[in-house]
């Protein structure tokens, strides 16, 4: 499993946010995509929208990565 640190003056990351800074997709339109498709998970449950808001100890699941969210 990866971590992605959320920035000290962040409460929050966004689902599409994620998946770029995590480097599973390569930009803002794919991200858009391919959580419209349903390939994103957050916490066991699919989830398309891609302004999500990701909280300390979210667990996201997209393809064959798995990423959780840590303060």
């Amino acid at each position: 499993m990866d971590i992605l640190k959320l920035r000290e003056k962040d409460e929050y990351i966004t689902l599409g946010q994620l998946l770029k800074a995590a480097g599973c997709v390569e930009n803002g339109v794919e991200a858009k995509e391919e959580i419209l498709s349903g390939h994103a998970s957050v916490n066991g449950e699919v989830d398309t929208r891609r302004g999500r808001k990701l909280y300390d100890g979210d667990v996201v699941k997209y393809r064959k990565w798995e990423i959780r969210v840590v303060r």
